[in-house]
This record gives C-alpha cells, structure tokens and sequence, in this order.
C-alpha cells in the first residue's frame, strides 16, 4: 500500500505535500482518506491549472474535504531567493530548498517555444571538471515537489508573458540518479491535468548512467540527451569520470537499444567545445565512429567559462569545422547558441548554494574524488 502520510523536506511539519504525487499516487492519496479517487484530478486543476495553493479556495471541494486536506497535507512550493533577466531574455531564479540549500532554474524564450531548464539534484556528485555545478560538490536529491515545483513557479512568475513548450533536465544534479522522482516529476510534465507537454519536449539529460538508462526505456518515451563530451575512453574518463563506471562501450549500445523499435524516442549527443581537449581534428573522426549507426543528432556546446576553471572555449573555426566535419558524415549537428551567460546562467554555469556532503569543494579532487562512486552504485 502506498504510504501517503510521510515528512518531506518542504514541510515545515509532518503533513503530506501535494506536489510529491503524480496523478495515480494521487488517486491513491484520496483512496487512502477515504475520498473518491476523481478529487485527484479536481485538485490537479486547481494547482497546475489555476494556480491556487490554498485548499479553502478550491470551491468545487466540499467543505469537510477542504478542512481534512488542511489538516493533513500541504501544497509547498520552492521560494525565490534571486531572479535575474538577462539582456537576451534569458530568465535565472534561484530557489530555496529546506533550510540551507539553494538550487537554479533557467527560462529560454525564443520565437517559436520556451525552453525551461531544471535542476534534479542539490548539487552534483558526478565531479565534471568542466561544470560549475559539479565544483559545488552534492547534498541530495531533489524530491518530485521540488523538481515539479520549478516548473509551477517558473510558469507562475512568467505569467502571460511566455509559455513553457519545453522542459529540459539539464540543470544541476545528475537525472538519472535520482530516477524515481524524476519519473514521476516527467510524468506530471506530461499530464494534461498538470502541464501537458508532448514526451519528446521533455528532455532527460544524463552522463551515462547505463542500468538507469535501461531501466528508463520500459517506463517512458521522453526524449533523452547524453553528455558525451569525448569520443574515447582516455579522454571522457578525465572529463566525464563516470566513464570509468561506464565506458563508452557500455553507453553506446543502451543508447541505440533506446531508440530501437520506436520512433517516437529521440537522442541528443551533447559535446562542450573546449579548447586544446576535445576539440582537435582526430576527435571529429573518434566522434562519428563512435556514433555510427545511431540516429541521433549532435549539440556542439561552446564551453562557457567560469571563474575556478582553467579551460577555455574552443575557436571559431575548430567549432565550425567539427560541424561540418560530422553533417558531411550524415550526422544531424548543430552549435548551441550561447544565452544567459551574462548572469551565469547559460549551459555549465549554475551553482545555486551547495551544503556539500563529499568535501569535494574542500578537498579539490579533480575529477579523482571517489565519492561519487558510492552515491552511483548507491542509487543505481
């Protein structure tokens, strides 16, 4: 039997959060407190919809209902420490989360869609050299509240203005290894009761977690990105340190299983332009052998530079070059256009504030931190 009456973090006290359900655990919810399961969705309505926290406005629940909801559960949203509007539209909150932690969420306007950049984890335990977020170190992870509640508030503060088309989870923390309640935060993305977007404007961003990446082809058809970011073991092992978990030659057929029978699943290949590392001649050939016969497209990341980092963003011309070098190979590519960076808040550059459980902020590792070990094989 499903548990409903729980302490999350949120919670100033030990009442149910709303926002930790997906529809069915909802329906359950209700089932639970004696209720018919259909208060799910009139309640789904009135937060996602509506936009109403308050259970004593939702008019359509009966009074004694309303009172029981009050007693025993909650709606908590994360709160907005920081928001800053870049000159190129891009939109950075910075949210609270329980007591001591704080983590960032990005909004991308364009012509045509509006692109929501959320975070999964306080922090990162993965120790990327090249990302600002992994420097900070790793607290926890997020609960389903806490990822679903940057998409309500993000849409709540941008009013009319804009409308969020796309989610990508692509902000701090590593997707995968917080997978239940990423599932089921996607799950309300998707919802036409919550915010209903289509599976494949949903994106699930990973570095490589193989059995998750497995796990996930049963549970759902989000489309996935994998932050390659070197075309060989020796390279993606420094850059990339869960490749010593999982080498490229363990990811890449996951990948392909992924996509297979279905046309419905998209990949992306994520590849941070740095300069001297990964972005020499030989590197564009490893790359399109690695990525023979998966049909996915390629996003060239220019790096985008932060103050503890020693890398530099690569050329121009090598960018150019790598991108020419892969669509003559019949491989989808683009260059990501650089937004936000003016208020750190572009690809790589979030930090929020990181209560940090691995010392990593301390001890200065580089990429040779053995914590992120056990929190993988811990949560995997």
């Amino acid at each position: 039997m499903w548990l409903w009456r729980k302490c999350f973090v949120l919670s100033s006290s030990c009442k149910q959060n709303i926002l930790d359900f997906d529809r069915s655990h909802l329906e359950t919810f209700f089932k639970n407190i004696g209720e018919k399961s259909f208060r799910a969705s009139q309640i789904m309505k009135w937060i996602y919809h509506e936009f109403q926290l308050e259970f004593d406005q939702m008019t359509n629940l009966s009074k004694s209902l309303r009172v029981k909801l009050q007693q025993i559960s909650t709606i908590i949203m994360p709160e907005i420490t920081y928001h800053a509007v870049s000159k190129d539209g891009v939109h950075k909150w910075r949210l609270k989360i329980g007591e001591n932690n704080q983590i960032e969420t990005v909004f991308i306007p364009e012509v045509n869609r509006g692109t929501l950049c959320i975070s999964s984890q306080v922090g990162c335990a993965l120790n990327c050299p090249f990302c600002s977020t992994a420097q900070q170190g790793f607290n926890r992870n997020l609960s389903v509240a806490e990822i679903i509640g940057q998409v309500w508030v993000a849409q709540n503060e941008l009013k009319k203005e804009y409308k969020i088309t796309n989610i990508v989870l692509m902000g701090m923390g590593e997707p995968l290894l917080n997978f239940e309640n990423v599932i089921q935060a996607t799950r309300l993305m998707t919802d036409d009761l919550a915010f209903g977007l289509s599976k494949r404007k949903v994106t699930i961003s990973t570095s490589g977690v193989v059995p998750a990446i497995k796990k996930l082809k049963s549970l759902t058809d989000v489309s996935l990105a994998i932050s390659l970011h070197a075309p060989n073991n020796e390279l993606r092992d420094e850059l990339v340190p869960i490749n010593k978990k999982y080498p490229i030659e363990a990811l890449m057929p996951v990948c392909h299983e992924y996509v297979s029978e279905s046309t419905k699943r998209k990949i992306t290949i994520e590849y941070v332009m740095i300069k001297g590392v990964n972005d020499h001649k030989k590197h564009a050939s490893e790359l399109i052998k690695v990525l023979k016969g998966l049909p996915a497209k390629v996003n060239l990341i220019p790096f985008n530079e932060f103050d503890t980092s020693n890398y530099q963003c690569s050329s121009r011309v090598s960018i150019e070059y790598f991108k020419n070098k892969l669509t003559m190979a019949g491989i989808v590519t683009t260059i990501r256009k650089t937004r936000g960076d003016a208020i750190d808040a572009a690809c790589g550059q979030l930090v929020g504030k990181v209560v940090d459980k691995t010392k990593r902020n301390v001890s200065n590792l580089s990429g040779k931190d053995k914590s992120f070990q056990s929190i993988v094989e811990m949560q995997v």
